[in-house]
C-alpha cells in the first residue's frame, strides 16, 4: 500500500501537472469504487471545474475544485494515478477504458477511471480495486479527518507530542503504535520497519520501555526516513509508481524491509522476521535493542 512517501510524491507531481486544468470530462469502468453519491451527480459537480489544488492528507490525496468541492482520492493497496500529457493521450473506451493509444504501460488493462482534462488526462489504476473515490463539501473535510492522527513531518510532531502518544498508549507494541493511523498519520508497514531498525529500537517492545533518549531517536529517524523515502521517490516493491508511471528508488535503500535471511548491513547478523499485529515485521536482533 501506499504510504505517506509515496502519497507525497505524487501529490507533488500533481501539483505541477493538473493544478489550473479544467476536468472536461469523466469516464470509470467501475462505479462502485465512487463512494457516498451515485456517478451521476459526482460527474456532474466536477465536469467543466477547475483545479485548484492538490494535497496530502495522511495517505489521502486532495484534489481541490474551484466550486467548493474536494475530489478524495485513497489508493488503498494498488491504486495508480498517472498523468497523460498532451490532448489526445487517452481516448477512453466506453466499456473497459482500455485506451487506444500507443506505448502503453503493461498495467494500462487496470484503468478503471480517467478524468479527461482539457489538456492531457489523470487515469486511475488499480489492480486489486480496491481504491476509492469521494467528492466531499470543502467545510466538511474536518469532520471526514477527525479520527486520523498528527502528520508526523508537520511541526506539531514534535519530542513533546511523541511523548505523549507514549505515554497515553504506554501498553501498546512500539511498531503497532507508529502504524495506528488514529495516532500518527500516514505511517504503514514498509516505513515502521525501518524507522525501527534506524532508531535502533527493537518492534518487540512496548511504548512504556523508551527512555527519553530512545524517543528523541525515534523522532530524528521518523522524519527523517520519511523525508529520505520521498527524495527518492517512494518504494517500489510492488505497485507502486509516481505519477509519471515510474517506479521510486527507496527500496534500494532499505535495511530490514523483506530482507529476512540475510546479513545486516550494519553489523552482518541475519535479520528476522516475526508477526507483529498480523504484519510481517523485519528487525535486525543485534542492531535494534
Amino acid at each position: 500500500m501506499p504510504e505517506l512517501p509515496e502519497v507525497e510524491t505524487i501529490v507533488n507531481d500533481l501539483k505541477k501537472a493538473i493544478v489550473g486544468k479544467k476536468i472536461v470530462s469523466f469516464e470509470s469502468g467501475f462505479e462502485k469504487a465512487i463512494k457516498g453519491i451515485p456517478i451521476s451527480r459526482f460527474k456532474k459537480n466536477i465536469i467543466g471545474i477547475k483545479i485548484d489544488g492538490v494535497e496530502r492528507t495522511g495517505k489521502n490525496i486532495l484534489i481541490s475544485l474551484n466550486n467548493g468541492y474536494v475530489i478524495l482520492v485513497h489508493l488503498k493497496m494498488t491504486g495508480q494515478l498517472v498523468v497523460k500529457h498532451g490532448t489526445q493521450n487517452v481516448e477512453p473506451d466506453s466499456k473497459n477504458l482500455k485506451p487506444r493509444t500507443q506505448n502503453l504501460s503493461p498495467t494500462e488493462k487496470h484503468l478503471h477511471h480517467c478524468f479527461i482534462l482539457n489538456k492531457g488526462s489523470l487515469c486511475f489504476y488499480d489492480i486489486r480495486k480496491f481504491g476509492t473515490l469521494s467528492l466531499i463539501a470543502t467545510g466538511e473535510l474536518g469532520s471526514k479527518f477527525l479520527k486520523l492522527g498528527i502528520d508526523p513531518l508537520s511541526k506539531e510532531f514534535n519530542l513533546q507530542r511523541l511523548e505523549e502518544i507514549l505515554k497515553k498508549n504506554s501498553a501498546k507494541n512500539i511498531k503497532v503504535l507508529l502504524m495506528d493511523q488514529a495516532l500518527i498519520s500516514g505511517i504503514g508497514n514498509i516505513y515502521a520497519s525501518e524507522i525501527l531498525f534506524d532508531a535502533k529500537i527493537s518492534p518487540l517492545r512496548k511504548a512504556a520501555g523508551l527512555t527519553k533518549k530512545e524517543t528523541g531517536q525515534l523522532l530524528e529517524s521518523t522524519k527523517g526516513i520519511l523525508k529520505k523515502a520521498i527524495l527518492m521517490r517512494g518504494t517500489s516493491v510492488s505497485d507502486y509508481r509516481d505519477a509519471s508511471g515510474k517506479k521510486g528508488s527507496f527500496q534500494n535503500a532499505l535495511k530490514v524491509y523483506k530482507k529476512n535471511g540475510q546479513k545486516c548491513a550494519a553489523c552482518g547478523t541475519i535479520i528476522e522476521k516475526s508477526v507483529i499485529g498480523q504484519r510481517s515485521t523485519f528487525y535486525c536482533p543485534k542492531c535494534q535493542k
